[in-house]
């Protein structure tokens, strides 16, 4: 299965005439809104690949985890998003609620072949849903390209996503995020970001 480079489209430059007189000030270049998300997930469920992939780079080979923070700016013409991704380990899981207030959409990332810790995944993420019910949450089953990898369907009860208010915005989407290999086409990290700027226009 291929994955998905996304082109993202870059807010153009405002063209500033030259000024007349030297001492007139030329004018601001017009800034764009922040609009915040915050991706979370255990350790291993590919937070940072989700923000390489997303901001062009090459993700890297092996399981690399984050020990703190990590950022990535992504300009679109319309507001510039902000993705801030927190690490996955226990040690670190303390500081997520401390943002989910701070942000505009949730990005819960999941390994979809890691059956022995998903009460944990689960855990967490009801955690989250409870601290902020207003929160639109993007939950992502990643590593869908593993064979062992459960399906959508599954994911659903065992998250226990039935029980969730019908009126409240949470979405779940399949992926295979930068699987083994130099091609990055994969259609759901396509439908993650189109989501993503749905959620926040």
């Amino acid at each position: 299965m291929g994955g998905v480079r996304l082109e993202v489209a870059h807010h153009s430059p405002i063209s500033v005439p030259q000024p007349e007189d030297e001492e007139e000030e030329e004018p601001a270049l017009e800034e764009l809104e922040q609009r915040e998300v915050l991706v979370l997930g255990l350790d291993g469920s590919g937070k940072s690949t989700f923000l390489r992939v997303l901001s062009g780079k090459t993700p890297l080979e092996g399981h690399v985890p984050t020990w703190g923070f990590n950022s990535v700016r992504l300009p679109t013409k319309d507001f510039e998003v902000d993705l801030l991704e927190i690490g996955g380990r226990q040690n670190l899981r303390f500081y997520w609620k401390e943002f989910v207030n701070k942000v505009d959409v949730l990005v819960f990332m999941v390994d979809s072949a890691d059956r022995l810790r998903l009460p944990w995944a689960r855990q967490e993420l009801r955690k989250l849903l409870d601290k902020d019910p207003d929160l639109p949450v993007v939950i992502v089953a990643n590593k869908q390209d593993l064979s062992e990898a459960m399906s959508v369907v599954e994911l659903q009860q065992e998250l226990g996503l039935q029980a969730i208010d019908s009126q409240r915005e949470v979405f779940l989407l399949a992926a295979s995020i930068a699987p083994a290999g130099s091609n990055f086409e994969e259609p759901g990290t396509v439908h993650i970001w189109k989501l993503l700027l749905e959620l926040l226009s």
